[in-house]
């Protein structure tokens, strides 16, 4: 959680706040899609979190996956907002969010995988048709989504 958002926990609690992140699908060249297993809830997700105050989207994006899987994304395009009740979710510790996740896509990046050990418990490339079943709640319909419109080649 970044500095900002402990500030508003701090004030509100584990009331329903509206954050705002960003995200990445990684997929390698064997067309596997990069999750990680998080720590908070321990299930698997893409890459992300919130923006910070002022912060280019797309570059929050890029922070994001560098902090959590050790990449440097060299291209990234927009795969889509999301929102609404699928979004909604109150984690274990019990804060409740409703996110607005702004989700990019990279096939095109550099590094080594290196787990953010604060955040995340483990990182892995899966098939795109054996994602594992515990993919964490406030993420699994986008990647069902995207997996499905990939599989189908409405995105390349």
């Amino acid at each position: 959680m970044n500095e900002y958002m402990k500030a508003i926990r701090q004030k509100v609690g584990h009331d329903l706040v509206i954050q705002c992140g960003a995200s990445v699908i990684v997929l390698n060249s064997n067309n596997e899609m990069l999750l990680q297993l998080r720590k908070d809830n321990h299930c698997w997700s893409y890459a992300g979190g919130a923006i910070e105050p002022n912060e280019v989207v797309e570059e929050a994006a890029k922070r994001e996956l560098f902090e959590e899987t050790g990449l440097v994304a060299d291209k990234l395009e927009l795969y889509g907002v999301f929102s609404g009740p699928d979004c909604h979710y109150i984690y274990p510790n019990g804060d409740e969010v409703s996110n607005i996740d702004i989700v990019y896509v990279c096939k095109d990046y550099s590094g080594h995988l290196k787990c953010q050990v604060s955040e995340v418990l483990e990182l892995h490339f899966f098939p795109l048709d054996q994602l594992p079943e515990n993919l964490s709640p406030p993420v699994a319909k986008v990647i069902h989504r995207f997996v499905n419109k990939y599989m189908n080649g409405e995105i390349k």
